[in-house]
């Protein structure tokens, strides 16, 4: 029986392109899955061979660590030299999406609180 060994949904094209290569490079016999139409299968790569299950998973593991820690290392290397992503840089670049995003927070949390300030008053 097939084992779901790795979910694509909400991955990079690159992510996955990366897991792919990785997969193939290391003779795991896998094959992929896609949700449909309506969203109700599973975007995945499966394993068909169990036997191979943890050496997969090690494989994968290692892999998002490797991923992980690049990741982390850019975080603070733009942090570093200042190119960090902020709120007061994105109000720069957006400054119309982020006041209509705020504004939109503040007005449902009063909608949201609207039941509870009748009851004080």
């Amino acid at each position: 029986m097939a084992h779901l060994l790795f979910r694509l949904r909400h991955v990079t094209d690159e992510e996955a392109l990366e897991v792919r290569q990785l997969l193939d490079e290391q003779g795991f016999d896998v094959y992929e899955t896609q949700a449909g139409f309506f969203r109700l299968g599973v975007d995945a790569i499966w394993l068909r061979n169990t036997a191979q299950r943890e050496a997969a998973e090690a494989a994968l593991a290692a892999y998002q660590e490797k991923r992980q820690a690049k990741a982390r290392r850019e975080h603070e290397e733009a942090v570093a030299s200042g190119n960090a992503p902020t709120l007061w840089r994105r109000f720069l670049a957006h400054p119309v999406q982020v006041v209509l995003v705020i504004v939109a927070v503040v007005l449902i949390a009063l909608l949201t609180l609207l039941p509870f300030i009748g009851l004080v008053g």
